[in-house]
């Protein structure tokens, strides 16, 4: 999500302001892969899709049942300084950053997926009690902040836009000094951290979106600055980036023709691939050794798609988080080494927490307008088991949690 986002804010207002607030501590059904929905929902997997699809598909997710909050399989795809803290409810659990991981993912499958089995899914869990997180400042003042990444030495970066003139990838260490890494971005997107280098996407941009518009690039910079670098372009609002372990790229795209997944191959970046365009809206991106997890923006409900690293085409899993879509308005998200999803709701104004392995849900924390990401802490300086949020109103927050 970008500034230009905000330009269409008021397409949703009515639906901000009507819709239902998300509820603390809700518990989110999740169905299995080759599993039925409970009854009475029983809805019919898409089947396997064509390898080059030739029709567009609708941003209603065709196929995947939107009803909340129950979790539907995910159809196989063919390929193509600091201020006063306050407290929120949140989970008394205490997370950690999910490490990353050395193995190589498995080129992409474009196999049939089974069809689901017909025995009743088993009923959700119980919702679990929320303790609250404690919320305070660490730095204000920037342009609009898209994201962020951690270098694992002491510096934050974030992906800045400015109502005028180009943007940037800025520095912020823990003493709270801004500096900038690299000048001259047009509406920077993701950032990963690879090594020695920090990836980004540029042409982010709501409106380039929603006129097809080619402009948008992974571009590569060296962490002191230096040898800034094309990867590859001619992509359409490239917003999330994640890295696989074989080395491709993966960035979402959420607004106009066929949005969705997008694959960059590392042996070929200049041939960027669609691998997913039957996920909606996609926004949020966040991948581990062997999974991928993909949220929506502006859906009629908010979504999870959970797919597998090793074949992104084949049928996964989607979790469903309480409350109106376009009240939610979803942005990203990380995973902790646990599996649990924290996702930032910019619409809403608030991080929450949804458990896959039991499907509780919980809000970590409230009050945070236009939130756009979300990481754990990484370096020194940076306490790793609290979550760092971004705004578009140009604040960076830590979240810390209550056994700290």
């Amino acid at each position: 999500m970008t500034l230009s986002r905000v330009a269409i804010a008021g397409a949703v207002v009515l639906g901000v302001i009507a819709g239902a607030p998300l509820a603390a501590a809700q518990p989110v059904s999740v169905t299995p892969l080759n599993s039925p929905p409970k009854t009475p929902v029983q809805p019919t997997p898409l089947p396997t899709l064509d390898p080059q699809p030739t029709a567009t598909p609708s941003a209603d997710l065709p196929g995947l049942v939107q009803a909340t909050p129950v979790a539907e399989p995910v159809p196989a795809s063919g390929p193509t300084s600091t201020a006063a803290a306050t407290t929120t409810p949140a989970s008394t659990t205490t997370a950690a950053p999910a490490p990353a991981s050395t193995s190589t993912a498995a080129p992409a499958s474009t196999s049939t997926a089974a069809p689901a089995s017909t025995t009743p899914a088993a009923p959700a869990a119980a919702p679990q009690a929320c303790a609250p997180w404690t919320v305070s400042t660490v730095a204000s003042g920037f342009g609009v902040l898209e994201n962020l990444a951690f270098d694992g030495d002491g510096t934050l970066l974030l992906s800045e836009t400015v109502p005028f003139g180009d943007g940037a990838i800025r520095t912020l260490t823990p003493a709270g000094e801004k500096g900038t890494l690299v000048s001259d971005v047009a509406s920077p997107g993701g950032i990963v951290v690879d090594g020695d280098r920090v990836l980004f996407t540029t042409g982010n941009n709501v409106m380039a979106g929603l006129w097809g518009s080619t402009n948008g690039t992974v571009e590569s910079v060296d962490r002191d600055g230096e040898n800034r670098t094309t990867i590859t372009e001619g992509l359409t609002m490239p917003n999330g980036l994640a890295k696989l372990d074989n080395g491709d790229l993966l960035v979402t795209h959420a607004f106009g023709d066929e949005p969705g997944l997008t694959r960059i191959p590392a042996l070929h970046p200049a041939a960027p691939t669609k691998v997913r365009t039957d996920i909606g809206s996609a926004n949020g991106l966040f991948s581990t050794a062997t999974q991928v997890y993909v949220g929506n923006t502006v859906e009629r409900s908010t979504e999870v798609h959970v797919l597998d690293a090793a074949d992104l085409t084949a049928e996964g899993t989607t979790l469903t988080l309480p409350g109106s879509g376009a009240t939610n308005a979803g942005d990203d998200l990380v995973v902790d080494s646990d599996g649990r999803v924290y996702m930032a709701l910019n619409g809403a104004g608030k991080v929450v927490r949804v458990d896959p392995a039991t499907g509780d849900s919980c809000e970590l924390a409230t009050d945070l307008p236009l939130t756009s990401s979300v990481r754990f802490g990484s370096g020194t300086g940076w306490d790793a088991t609290s979550l760092y949020t971004t705004s578009f109103d140009g604040t960076v927050h830590r979240l810390t949690p209550p056994t700290n």
